[in-house]
């Protein structure tokens, strides 16, 4: 059998098998979903973050609010309270009858008042500055008091503690009412301390005017102080209050300064800044003020109901503005919730759909590398049409992943036209190499005849008739190796046959193809045919398996080829005993056996195409060969030809008498000159093959046909040929006895001489050191 490589001692050195560290690849779903998942958290905290902030704004503005409702009463009436008192003060500190009684009265108001006051500023809510200061200045209400009851001091310094007290009043209320994080809320809110400043500007003038008193008379600062507080309300009511207050109350507004009262008011300024006298002691004020008491009674309840008014609308306004902030932060996280959602299901619906295309197009590149172009490569390979539609086709789409797909088109109409290039090639470089074949194959043919026909003139001297015999076997070798360049190029072996051949004939057909045909020794276990137009390529299959067995074994080894009949045709097993053979060589050599390979690897090669030729004849066959390691430690192969191969025999002829041996025999039957792709036959000259002569038996033998050629020393090695199976072994009588007590034998035939000259033994030997040689070459070249 074929030993292409021996198992080696050793296996092939390691190889370093580190790769250079790759970059980790991300995937596209990954990227995608962080694609929505970063811009989807960040607008999260922007919206966290902005609720966050109104909801701040909104509990500062709801804390103002409360702060204001909680404090802003019982401060303004402090301030009213400090204002009446300022005044009563004044009044009594200039003698005005009455003023007594009623300072008594307003100092209890504004003790109550303080009291409340005092109280307030307790909570730690309120422990600002400005509270402080308030409640230090209240403290020292006493004592001024009673610098004004016993009219110690200056009036002016006195009066100066009051206004310095409601000055701090109108800061802290100032402080409450200013909103820095809402422009709209301190615009509305700048009125309300315009009109308190207004309002202590207009008390400043009525406690003014209750200090000059019955004398209408006052000193120089006091009117001093009157001017500027007539300016400086005047100034507040038309720049700071009047532009700033809503419409409705600047129509009341307006009633209160076209009020009676108010013009009262006005004309009394008028009058005491036009009309007065300067005096020694100070300034006289005209008649008219006389009637201030009453018309300030009047005006000031108005004022007092606007200040009130307008207070309250700004707190109410704050409250709005408060639940309008949570509104707002509601809706922009229910909003924002919304644009997420819509978010998230845009992407899940987007990644989906991407990956959705990019799976589809993953599975038709996939089907296209693992089934459409290997069978399109194959098809070509064979030289068979190719259907266009079943490749994908460029589709001309803008998108990303059609654009992939046209690429991914282009590529593979690329590969196509250049596997259908290659085949167009290969197909012509097998014409022309099938021509050469047949050129050359006839030329051996001729080169045959002519050796037959020196046999025939020259068959008497026997000398040189062995010598054509060994012209002969080497020319037949050398035409079996044109048929192996005729198969490998695409070629078609001649086939002469006519008529089925029995199995035992084609066994000793295929022997008398290889050059060392005597060590074969043919078994044919089962009487049937082989069709006529497949018998010369099974012929040349066996004869390639056997001349490998023959080559690659021991030289005085037998090759055994035995044949017979399975359930799916017919097996032909050939066992040697040549070197052992690792099983991944095996897997090697069978995969060999099972593909046709390119000129490339037949190129790489050239020195063992037995097995691409094998395999060629057995894919045209339809047979399967099969490589494996036989019980003898050398390799076995098992072919095995479909039934369709085969024919029923014929019922046997009665066997003819025996015939003396002829002088000589052909060790191979002549075939027709190669004809490239034919099977048209031709006229063949088979060389009748020799019987053996008869030996004296003592005893008949059991009905079966044995042919001993090797014995003859003309024959192709021993063959066995029985109708169904080899026969049991018999006794023999009187085998078992003494040979004393034998009955007398017929005298023996003297036993023949091996046919093998010397000069055959030594080229068998040098051509088993020959194969040793290249096997051991085979295995340098093979190992990296």
């Amino acid at each position: 059998m074929s030993v292409i490589e021996p198992a080696g001692p050793e296996g092939p050195p390691a190889r370093s098998t580190a790769r250079p560290r790759r970059r980790r690849t991300v995937r596209l779903r990954t990227l995608l979903i962080w694609l929505a998942v970063v811009p989807t958290m960040a607008m999260g905290a922007q919206v966290a973050v902005t609720a966050e902030r109104l909801l701040a704004q909104a509990e500062h503005l709801r804390a103002d609010v409360e702060a204001a409702e909680r404090i802003g009463a019982p401060l303004y009436t402090l301030m009213v309270d400090l204002q009446s008192e300022r005044t009563v003060t004044a009044a009594r500190w200039a003698g005005t009858p009455g003023a007594e009684e009623e300072l008594r009265n307003r100092r209890q108001a504004t003790d109550r008042a303080a009291a409340e006051f005092r109280l307030l500023a307790a909570d730690p809510v309120h422990s600002a500055e400005a509270f402080a200061e308030v409640v230090r200045r209240l403290a020292e209400l006493g004592a001024y008091r009673g610098r004004a009851d016993s009219r110690t001091g200056a009036a002016d310094t006195t009066l100066a503690y009051y206004t310095g007290t409601i000055d701090k009043i109108i800061q802290v209320y100032q402080e409450e009412f200013s909103h820095a994080e809402d422009a709209e809320l301190t615009q509305e809110s700048r009125p309300v301390v315009s009109l308190l400043s207004a309002s202590e500007m207009v008390a400043r003038e009525d406690t003014a005017l209750a200090l000059a008193g019955p004398s209408r008379e006052l000193s120089a600062a006091g009117f001093d102080q009157f001017v500027s507080s007539v300016g400086a309300h005047r100034y507040l009511y038309s720049t700071w209050v009047v532009p700033y207050l809503p419409e409705g109350d600047r129509q009341f507004f307006e009633r209160i300064v076209a009020s009676p009262a108010w013009q009262t008011k006005v004309r009394i300024e008028n009058a005491v800044v036009s009309e007065h006298r300067d005096t020694e002691s100070g300034v006289r004020l005209p008649a008219e003020v006389a009637g201030w008491r009453d018309a300030h009674e009047r005006f000031s309840v108005q004022m007092a109901t606007l200040n009130v008014d307008r207070a309250r609308e700004v707190l109410v306004r704050g409250e709005a503005k408060a639940e309008q902030l949570r509104t707002e932060v509601a809706w922009l996280i229910g909003a924002s919730g919304g644009g997420l959602l819509v978010v998230v299901t845009v992407v899940v619906l987007t990644t989906r759909s991407v990956l959705r295309r990019l799976r589809s197009l993953h599975e038709r590149t996939v089907t296209v590398a693992e089934e459409t172009l290997p069978d399109v490569v194959s098809r070509l390979q064979r030289g068979l049409p190719v259907d266009g539609t079943a490749l994908p086709a460029v589709g001309g789409d803008r998108d990303e992943v059609g654009r992939i797909s046209d690429a991914f088109a282009r590529a593979v109409a690329v590969s196509v036209d250049g596997h259908r290039q290659l085949a167009a090639e290969r197909h012509g470089f097998g014409l022309f190499a099938a021509g050469i074949a047949s050129r050359t194959g006839n030329l051996v043919s001729r080169q045959l005849g002519l050796t037959e026909d020196i046999q025939d003139a020259f068959g008497h001297d026997e000398a040189l008739l062995a010598q054509l015999m060994r012209s002969d076997q080497l020319t037949v070798g050398m035409r079996r190796q044109i048929e192996n360049l005729l198969i490998l190029s695409g070629g078609e072996i001649p086939d002469p046959h006519t008529e089925p051949m029995r199995i035992a004939d084609l066994l000793r057909e295929a022997a008398a193809e290889v050059e060392d045909f005597r060590r074969i020794e043919r078994q044919a276990l089962d009487e049937a045919s082989v069709e006529p137009h497949v018998i010369s390529q099974i012929s040349h299959l066996l004869a390639e398996l056997l001349d490998n067995a023959t080559r690659f074994s021991p030289p005085r080894s037998k090759v055994v080829i035995r044949a017979e009949l399975v359930a799916d045709g017919l097996s032909v097993e050939i066992e040697d005993r040549g070197p052992r053979v690792s099983p991944a060589r095996y897997e090697e050599m069978n995969a060999r056996l099972h593909s046709a390979p390119p000129y490339s690897v037949l190129a790489e090669n050239a020195h063992r195409l037995g097995l691409f030729v094998v395999g060629h004849l057995a894919d045209q066959l339809g047979a399967s060969v099969t490589l494996r390691r036989s019980v003898y430690g050398g390799t076995a192969a098992v072919v095995v030809l479909p039934r369709d191969l085969l024919t029923t025999p014929a019922a046997p002829a009665p066997a003819p008498a025996p015939a003396p041996a002829p002088v000589r025999q052909a060790p191979a039957e002549r075939r027709p000159e190669l004809v490239l792709h034919s099977n048209a036959p031709a006229a063949a000259k088979p060389v009748p093959e020799p019987e053996p002569e008869p030996a004296a038996t003592p005893a008949p033998t059991p009905a079966t046909e044995t042919e001993t050629e090797a014995e003859t020393g003309t024959g192709l090695g021993t063959e066995t040929v029985t109708g169904t199976r080899p026969a049991l072994p018999e006794r023999v009588p009187q085998t078992h006895m003494a040979t004393q007590l034998r009955a007398p034998r017929a005298p023996e035939a003297a036993p023949a001489r091996d046919a093998a000259t010397p000069e055959e033994v030594a080229d068998a030997w040098a051509d088993y050191e020959q194969g040793t040689q290249t096997v051991e070459e085979e295995l340098r070249q093979d190992q990296p």
